[in-house]
């Protein structure tokens, strides 16, 4: 399968792979060339800049919460209507989670066979880079470094040093030199860049990128290398046995996605695939809708509700709606900011926000990550979405923590046996069919959440219809406590 390619790739995280990423891709959109955005690991906010830049969704590739034939399969999805893909990859070319690197950018690049640039910060630095370089190159013979982008140049002088000692001891070419460029185009919060829907003037911010491109990039050079990447064979054969599960049912269940700026932390191939097993999908707002449409089912997706605190307790008919449904037995599947959402309220900045109520949590923030990494999970407890035993891949990062929680650690569905999670390496907080947790989910390496979700609010629809009483698959958990702070509201 020829598809042209190329990996951006740096030596450490804060390099600059993003902005140069977004500057690439819009640059080549600029040409009328359709550009494929990849990102390599579990970000959603560079992810959400690179779709933005391409005009499409951008996908991630992970090889800690897939198998390789998965990514394999998600990135020669993109082929037919591609020209080019770039994939922009994460941390150090040689970063992993383990001594092999099995997690690592280079992994990645060897699997899709694809050609790497890599970006150096040459902060006041001169012949050091090419033995960066060189080491880069010794170190995995197999990994395709075609070329060296050097950034944080400080002037014509030393881009020339740069260049010279790179082409004479690397024998590579430099595709590029950018110079250290003044201004905050892309801003930065918490871990990384401020997601696009909070950043009023992204789209500048992208025009800025490709500006950059455009000047200081030799996007013919790097558009040639993407195009000599070798035939991509796709693994041998791949079902996807969760497409069209309900093709012949009719209605499919309506699963409503809150997505907006406070929810908008979701997987493409999260949506995809709860497409494929069947659902329709229903976009709606927090913030601005006043309630919520006619559902069978309700994904709430990570984000920053904690910066539209505000906004999102005033719109106080949908954090009720919610509620209401939720005690319905509405199948609900909620991940980190979501998780938050449905706790009884969230401090900040020194003021209480109340959320939906559905849990009795109260969150609060501090000003260092609270979870941040991989995740897996075990799951014990009965609950609308996973059998027992099944261990589970994820990710989290918050800055969230539980403040206070009527709750017992040993009611939580899930054992956490890699990360933080919600409190005493447990998570999972189930209520009727609602489940939460920290840990956000690739579908494409737990295919079964799909279809667990798309079965249950399957299930919701034709009790409704039916006129019986929704079942849920766990009555008792958290009942005990809603009467609890019930009463003593009164």
């Amino acid at each position: 399968m020829a598809f042209p390619r190329i990996v951006i790739a740096a030596l450490r995280g804060g390099s600059g792979k993003t902005i140069v990423s977004v500057g690439l891709i819009a640059s080549w959109r600029k040409r009328g060339m359709a550009v494929a955005p990849f990102k390599k690991g579990p970000d959603f906010i560079d992810a959400g800049w690179l779709a933005l830049a391409a005009s499409r969704p951008c996908h991630n590739l992970d090889t800690f919460l897939m198998p390789p034939n998965q990514i394999i399969l998600s990135f020669t999805r993109q082929n037919p209507v591609s020209d080019i893909a770039v994939v922009e990859g994460n941390r150090g070319l040689y970063d992993g989670i383990d001594l092999e690197g099995s997690t690592s950018t280079s992994e990645l690049a060897k699997l899709l066979r694809a050609p790497v640039a890599l970006l150096i910060d040459c902060t006041k630095s001169t012949r050091t880079v090419a033995a960066m370089v060189s080491g880069c190159l010794q170190f995995d013979p197999e990994v395709s470094i075609c070329g060296v982008i050097l950034n944080r140049v400080a002037g014509p002088r030393h881009e020339s040093i740069l260049r010279k000692t790179v082409e004479t001891y690397c024998k590579l070419p430099v595709l590029g030199a950018i110079p250290k460029i003044k201004g905050e185009a892309f801003p930065e919060r918490h871990m990384g860049l401020v997601p696009t829907p909070e950043h009023d003037w992204s789209e500048e911010s992208i025009q800025k990128a490709a500006d950059m491109a455009e000047e200081y990039l030799d996007l013919d050079r790097l558009l040639a290398i993407a195009r000599g990447a070798p035939d991509l064979t796709a693994a041998s054969e791949i079902l996807d046995k969760e497409t069209d599960l309900y093709a012949e049912k009719a209605p499919r269940p309506r699963i409503g996605v809150i997505r907006d700026a406070a929810f908008q932390f979701y997987y493409p191939e999260n949506l995809e695939a709860l497409e494929a097993a069947g659902a329709e999908i229903v976009m709606v707002s927090a913030l601005s809708d006043s309630g919520l449409p006619r559902l069978d089912g309700l994904y709430i997706g990570g984000g920053f509700p904690e910066t539209h605190a505000q906004a999102l307790a005033e719109n106080k008919g949908f954090r009720q709606e919610v509620r209401r449904l939720a005690e319905k037995g509405l199948p609900i599947y909620a991940e980190c900011g979501g998780l938050m959402y449905l706790g009884e309220s969230l401090v900040w900045d020194g003021v209480t926000y109340p959320m939906t109520g559905v849990f009795p949590v109260v969150f609060g923030f501090s000003k260092r990550p609270a979870g941040h990494g991989y995740t897996i999970f075990e799951v014990e407890k009965p609950n609308p979405y996973f059998e027992p035993g099944v261990q589970v891949r994820g990710h989290e990062f918050h800055y969230s923590s539980v403040l206070s929680w009527e709750g017992k650690t040993e009611e939580l569905a899930f054992r956490v046996t890699r990360g933080t999670g919600f409190a005493d390496k447990r998570d999972g907080l189930c209520y009727k069919n609602t489940l939460a947790t920290y840990s956000h989910l690739h579908a494409l390496g737990t295919p079964s959440w799909a279809k667990a979700m798309v079965e249950t609010s399957s299930s919701y629809q034709k009790d409704k219809a039916q006129g019986l009483r929704p079942k849920n698959a766990n009555m008792s958990q958290g009942r005990g406590l809603h009467v609890i702070r019930d009463a003593q509201k009164k």
